[in-house]
């Protein structure tokens, strides 16, 4: 008779059977991280979805008090402070325009507008509402579960909006807002509408940084336009894939400045001086250490490395 080959036939040896074992154990191991750590994530987006919508509620309150008697409300729909204050970096960093068309307010100042919003609010004495405080450029309004909404007043011109300048009690120049969002949007759907969560995350992983390494909410979802406007295809469409190319690829984009769509100024990072400042280059080493972090972390297929750099 003829021998078979004993055991292992098709020329399958033991060693060869032992690593294909190794292999589709690490394949599973792999595929169990990739599923963890976008759970993880995606318990995050629903969290930031759960403050959406209670800021929807939040701003359906501020409408009925003010967008009669005031004019009407832009909402700035990728808006938020990185972390709530009450001045304002960028038009990303507040949540809604407040438009100026009634008549009496049409010539005022913005410290003047800033005030007739304040008394508005404070004269409606809604329950929810714990503190109503004007900073430089914007109204913020506290409620009581904690969460801050910030109210930038705009003066509507036929081709955009005025609002409070930087300097004095003036307006600006006219900026176009729409011109950013449309951007933003665009680039956003060409990504299966995985940009504007990925922004989310982002923006809390570095507002975890000290406060001279941060970046304003503006910048950020301008890096993250620079970014995904030519994101592969091949690439995987996971929230946790483009946060890591984010990092990856923002590490560089910070090093030069970023035109200003909405011409509220040259640049929207102007606060980093110019291309390849010691401050930029600063920042792009930090933003290259948070990359190195998520790389080390798939390497050694951590979910605890990825919770400590989001911040759970």
């Amino acid at each position: 008779m003829g021998g078979s080959g004993g055991v292992f036939g098709g020329g399958y040896t033991p060693e060869k059977y032992k690593k294909i074992i190794e292999e589709t154990r690490e394949q599973t191991r792999d595929a169990r991280f990739e599923t963890e750590v976008n759970g993880l994530i995606g318990e995050m987006l629903a969290d930031y979805q759960r403050k959406t919508e209670i800021t929807t509620e939040h701003l359906d309150d501020i409408k009925e008090i003010i967008e009669e008697d005031i004019g009407g409300i832009f909402e700035m729909r990728f808006g938020g402070s990185v972390s709530k204050h009450t001045y304002v970096d960028g038009l990303s960093d507040v949540d809604v325009l407040v438009i100026i068309d009634k008549s009496e307010l049409s010539d005022a100042s913005p410290q003047e507008v800033l005030n007739y919003i304040k008394m508005r609010l404070d004269h409606a004495n809604l329950q929810n509402i714990e503190d109503v405080r004007i900073g430089n450029l914007a109204v913020t309004v506290k409620f009581t579960d904690g969460e801050e909404i910030q109210l930038l007043p705009a003066v509507k011109r036929y081709e955009g909006y005025r609002i409070p300048g930087q300097n004095d009690d003036v307006w600006s120049n006219v900026i176009r807002p729409d011109k950013f969002a449309t951007k933003l949007t665009q680039v956003n759907q060409n990504c299966g509408g995985k940009v504007v969560p990925v922004v989310k995350l982002a923006k809390d992983i570095i507002a975890q940084l000290p406060e001279d390494q941060q970046l304003s909410g503006y910048h950020i979802e301008s890096l993250a336009i620079e970014v995904f406007k030519s994101y592969p295809s091949s690439n995987p469409n996971t929230p946790k894939a483009m946060l890591r190319y984010f990092f990856e690829r923002a590490k560089e984009f910070v090093k030069f400045p970023i035109k200003d769509r909405t011409n509220q100024s040259i640049h929207v990072d102007d606060y980093l001086g110019k291309e390849n400042s010691k401050q930029r280059l600063r920042i792009g080493y930090t933003l290259d250490r948070i990359s190195k972090k998520m790389k080390n972390a798939d390497e050694i297929s951590s979910v605890e490395e990825w919770e400590r750099i989001m911040g759970e």
